[in-house]
């Protein structure tokens, strides 16, 4: 029998390491340039995000003068998000971002930093884009980032990466694919001067044309697709893309 999705799993397990952690991994360039683009692309309209966490894109986007909503399954992240400043003047949702609404139409929907693939199946990430779709107002932008599946990298259904070396901090991952249900199941290894914590996440991967057909079904259509958020072409090499979809 499948397990019930729990939306606030992954959350209340790296709550409280989250920002240390995902620090290591994507840079500060990287989130300057996600806040660019999403500000250019909310032309001054409100912007919800689903998987707001714990406030990396939302507070600056709040900062330049958006109004942003959140939905996040988990009350340890928003806790973390309460006690940044500004945090505290950010609306969120407690709830499953592919079911939960919120009151009022926006600009923009955002769901980033492969958040898509927290998703359990194929259903609920249909189910997603509707509700993104739901949320926006005619004309409206959903824009999903995520990683582009690399199975090559996967020996006997397993591998094993580096993510990040330092003085003070090594972060590795172990994977485990099932290419039958286009399921990875991971457990990043955070190794500090304070301990080792096993930090576990599954994905439902999906492809870019999986996607795609997700927002038609949807009612939405493609209106571009990048291979990062200074827009660069996305190509035959890309491992991963930032794609926009219109209402």
């Amino acid at each position: 029998m499948a397990q019930t999705f729990d939306a606030s799993a992954y959350g209340r397990a790296i709550a409280d390491v989250y920002d240390d952690v995902y620090a290591t991994t994507i840079s500060g360039d990287c989130t300057a340039s996600a806040v660019n683009r999403l500000h250019e692309l909310a032309e001054g309209g409100p912007v919800l995000e689903f998987g707001i966490g714990t406030g990396r894109l939302a507070l600056p986007l709040a900062e330049r003068g958006l109004s942003v909503a959140g939905v996040e399954g988990s009350v340890e992240m928003v806790r973390a998000l309460r006690a940044k400043p500004g945090g505290d003047r950010i609306p969120v949702e407690i709830g499953d971002f592919a079911a939960t609404r919120v009151e009022g139409e926006f600009a923009l929907v955002v769901l980033a930093i492969n958040t898509i693939f927290a998703l359990p199946s194929q259903d609920a990430q249909v189910a997603c884009f509707r509700n993104a779709a739901a949320h926006l107002r005619p004309g409206g932008r959903f824009v999903v980032e995520a990683w582009i599946p690399d199975l090559a990298a996967f020996r006997n259904g397993t591998a094993l990466r580096l993510l990040s070396l330092s003085e003070d901090r090594v972060l590795a991952e172990a994977a485990r694919l099932s290419p039958a249900d286009q399921m990875m199941y991971t457990t990043k290894v955070n190794m500090t001067s304070d301990g080792l914590r096993l930090l576990p996440a599954n994905h439902r991967y999906a492809w870019p044309a999986e996607l795609d057909l997700m927002a038609r079904l949807a009612d939405m259509e493609r209106e571009d697709r990048w291979a990062d958020w200074n827009g660069a072409p996305f190509t035959d090499d890309s491992r991963a893309h930032v794609s926009v979809y219109r209402r």
